[in-house]
């Protein structure tokens, strides 16, 4: 390109020109780009994900949970200080479902089980005293003896003894389905100043005298999990997700029902529960249409043949028989429940509503650009519509030059569309 070339390019403006091109198969492809391009925005991004507004997806939440119930193993009752662990009763809590029981152990020396890796010897020289393994059950003697129940020979160690051998399994799930579950769960959407906490009024106290310090109009609207008219209304409801969906009680039957497994089977393997508690609250609209869903699903993977189910460390109860501590070993297994809180809240925004129009404007003009292409690519023979698309004007400015320019013809303007 020579230096006169850049400086008609440095003086040059390019302004859209309007050409109508009468073709009915273009024109209708055009008005469907249009329509579909305004249906996305409306339909999807207004109406379903709700781009006018403003939202916040992560709730700060608090969970407490209470278990009632009782049963029975073939040696004993249970009841719910036994076989709820931890007691405290926050998200995530264990029930237990099956039991491996071990014999009566006290402190004294016995033979090392031969799964240990060290146990296995052949004279007192291969068990050196003092020392342990750190997969064994105590301190090694110094002695080799002949294990029980057979011919060959383990390390003696000291120890609770004898060791897990034996065990016996009872089972726990005879009542464990008719367990009850209260689940009370607090969520606050700080962004907006939205929390499901029930208003009470603040008060302080200076002596015997009390004064409040804000009416209770003014705090936080009444949402929560829990809506009782009075006091004894947990005492008889049950969750329904129709008739009863703030009584957040649940049968632990139910939850393993909701979440497809069977049972017995569960019961008897232990397995992961997991409780989600989802609240999406569009807070244009009232109070009362921000509701909690419940879903229920299994969280570990149970075809699995790398120690399937769920089972915990051993744990033992402790106590004196003739003046010698004892102690019983119990291996759990259990149903272990994880209540999961998420939700998300959303509010008018000016912003993202100006935003989304904006982008919809724009994305309406799509339709332009796409048939523009077709045309000159695919049906511009001759041509024709090239040349009128891009159709060069050179007016003469009277009684003016512009410098480094020359001097062109003038041209009547034409007013109108070009058609085709």
């Amino acid at each position: 390109m020579g230096g006169r070339d850049c400086l008609w390019a440095l003086c040059s403006y390019s302004t859209p020109q309007v050409v109508v091109v009468r073709n009915r198969r273009l024109g209708t492809a055009y008005r469907a780009l249009q329509l579909l391009v305004l249906l996305y925005f409306v339909g999807y991004v207004f109406i379903i994900q709700k781009g006018y507004q403003e939202c916040e997806t992560s709730p700060e939440s608090s969970v407490i949970t209470k278990v009632k119930g009782v049963t029975q193993s073939p040696s004993k009752v249970w009841d719910v200080g036994e076989y709820v662990a931890p007691p405290e009763g926050g998200s995530t809590f264990s029930i237990l479902t099956r039991v491996e029981v071990s014999p009566v152990q006290t402190i004294e020396t016995c033979p090392e089980r031969l799964t240990v890796r060290s146990a296995a010897c052949n004279s007192d020289h291969d068990c050196a005293p003092g020392d342990m393994d750190m997969l064994g059950h105590g301190e090694k003697t110094g002695r080799c003896v002949p294990n029980a129940g057979g011919t060959e020979k383990s390390c003696e160690i000291l120890a609770w003894c004898p060791v897990d051998e034996g065990s016996v399994s009872e089972s726990l799930a005879k009542m464990a389905p008719q367990f009850t579950i209260l689940i009370k769960n607090n969520i606050h959407f700080p962004r907006f100043g939205f929390s499901n906490l029930c208003p009470l009024p603040l008060i302080w106290s200076l002596g015997t005298t009390e004064k409040s310090l804000a009416p209770s109009s003014l705090l936080p609207p009444i949402r929560g999990n829990i809506q009782a008219a009075e006091s004894s209304y947990l005492k008889s409801c049950t969750f329904n997700a129709t008739s009863a969906l703030y009584c957040p009680i649940f049968k632990l039957g139910f939850i393993v029902e909701q979440a497809g497994e069977d049972f017995m089977e569960l019961a008897e393997k232990g397995g992961v529960i997991g409780v989600i508690i989802n609240w999406n609250c569009n807070l244009d609209l009232p109070d009362t249409e921000c509701n909690p869903h419940y879903s229920f699903r299994r969280l570990d993977p149970k075809t699995t043949l790398a120690s399937p189910g769920y089972n915990y460390s051993r744990f033992a109860k402790y106590y004196k028989w003739n003046g010698t501590h004892t102690r019983v070993l119990i291996k759990a297994y259990g149903i272990r429940v994880d209540v999961i809180v998420q939700g998300q809240a959303g509010k008018f925004s000016l912003i993202p509503t100006v935003i989304n129009l904006a982008t919809a404007l724009t994305s309406v003009g799509m339709g332009s650009f796409l048939c523009d292409w077709i045309l000159l690519s695919c049906m511009n023979k001759d041509q024709v519509y090239s040349s009128r698309k891009f159709e060069q004007v050179q007016p003469q400015l009277e009684g003016a030059t512009v410098p480094g320019c020359d001097n062109i013809s003038s041209i009547q303007d034409q007013p109108g569309p070009a058609l085709l």
